[in-house]
């Protein structure tokens, strides 16, 4: 048998169950991050039970509570030490149950099947029992939706309580939309490469394709697919004629308005997709340098760059810290994409609402006011620095900007122009999630004066 059969025929044998399980695991007991633990778990699977896996522990990451909530009322005692995974396996089981299409009977099946994968045979009898029961309770449950008004409300929204009680306090008339928008399954949207093709010719090949749109926003040119689709099917995606990257993100490059001649600073650049669309958008800046701290996201910032055919210099440096790597050159447009809470993108990582900690709020502010102290002397008097987060707080956003232009006398704040805004006062745009069925996102545009 050659080794490609082999590993084949090990893929086969691997029960989805059990690895969703040991995934969630990793997240929630174990502080990993999804985006880097489950493709490492899709790597064990076949290439059609990958979708399956992503469903299964995005989902309950995303129900975490819920689901929790619906395991604790049928167990005398939760799993605990050695026994805990499975705790994470009843979960996937109920998940299942709740929101998939999987026949119950298929699905506790399944899960039941995963406690050998699991080496522990003795908790068969367990998950078999827990799971029927839930199916037994879930069609006498007519009066679930009477019952989840009165649940706690990490409960009923499925976010932590200090998360809930931040959004509360900030959007008072918008925090239930904000959390619902939070367990919606994100859209897809494409980014078209204005070297190869103009937004409106690329529709034309979407649809020549038979992949249909929803929307393309009127700003930004982004296209929002109706579907999510495999890559692959998009036209020219290897050619680098399109890239995936949301509507909101896709502002930056039109909200830095970069001109020819332009010596351009991504600050904290990783992934790319901003820096690229920079090039794409504007081939002929006269530079443009891609920081960030971690050499390794670097490297996937070389691959957009790669594919699309762009040119940038990328340099592992620590934007908190610029006598370290800065060589006295000033830029002329610099994109701040600030580390952040990424309260904002929760609906695409939903494993964030449990790796975020309400005491990391504090030390992110502090981390962003450093890292804008420290940018600001690397920009030209006359230039332009964008500022950006994937958060929905105000201590990131706009109030950190106030505190910023009240401590330097030569920041001025310039109108962004979007649609509706036509109060000059506001500090910043903030975007909020499922607005325009994009992420949550806020940008502040700033003006270095001469004084």
């Amino acid at each position: 048998m050659t080794t490609q059969a082999l590993q084949g025929s090990k893929q086969k044998s691997v029960n989805i169950r059990a690895i969703a399980a040991k995934c969630c695991y990793s997240v929630i007991e174990q502080g990993r991050s999804l985006g880097d633990e489950l493709p490492k778990q899709q790597e064990k699977v076949a290439v059609k039970d990958k979708g399956l896996l992503q469903e299964v522990c995005y989902g309950v990451l995303r129900y975490l509570p819920e689901l929790e909530h619906d395991v604790r009322g049928l167990m005398q005692k939760p799993l605990t030490g050695k026994q805990r995974v499975f705790h994470f396996l009843l979960l996937v089981g109920v998940y299942q149950i709740k929101y998939m299409r999987i026949p119950d009977h298929a699905a506790v099946s399944e899960t039941v099947a995963a406690t050998s994968t699991l080496k522990n045979r003795h908790m068969k009898a367990l998950i078999n029992g827990v799971l029927r029961n839930f199916v037994r309770a879930s069609e006498k449950a007519i009066e679930a939706d009477s019952q989840a008004s009165i649940l706690p409300a990490p409960i009923q929204y499925n976010h932590p309580s200090w998360f809930i009680k931040k959004v509360q306090q900030s959007y008072p008339d918008k925090w239930k939309q904000i959390l619902n928008a939070n367990q919606q399954k994100p859209p897809m949207w494409l980014r078209v490469n204005q070297q190869h093709h103009s937004s409106v010719n690329y529709q034309k090949l979407l649809a020549a394709a038979d992949i249909s749109i929803n929307s393309v926003d009127s700003l930004s040119q982004a296209i929002e697919l109706t579907r999510p689709t495999d890559v692959s099917k998009l036209p020219g995606f290897e050619q680098g004629w399109v890239s995936i990257q949301d509507g909101a993100a896709q502002q930056a490059s039109r909200l830095l308005d970069c001109k020819g001649g332009d010596n351009v600073l991504d600050c904290c650049a990783a992934p790319g997709g901003k820096t690229c669309h920079i090039l794409e958008q504007t081939p002929n800046i006269a530079s443009m340098t891609a920081i960030d701290i971690e050499a390794s996201r670097l490297v996937r910032v070389e691959e957009n760059l790669a594919r699309l055919g762009l040119t940038a210099k990328v340099v592992t440096a620590d934007a908190a810290n610029a006598k370290t790597w800065w060589q006295g050159q000033q830029f002329d447009r610099i994109l701040l994409d600030a580390p952040c809470s990424g309260t904002g993108v929760i609906r695409r990582h939903p494993d964030i609402k449990w790796l975020r900690k309400a005491s990391d709020i504090d030390a992110l502010v502090i981390l962003q006011q450093q890292i804008l102290k420290e940018t600001w002397p690397l920009l030209k008097p006359g230039g332009t620095l964008l500022y950006a987060t994937c958060s929905i707080l105000p201590q990131e956003n706009n109030e950190q900007i106030k505190y910023f232009i009240e401590s330097n006398a030569d920041a001025k704040l310039l109108h962004i122009d979007y649609e509706n805004n036509t109060n000059k006062e506001t500090i910043g745009w903030q975007l909020l999630p499922g607005e325009k069925n994009m992420d949550g996102f806020y940008y502040a545009k700033l003006l270095k004066i001469k004084i």
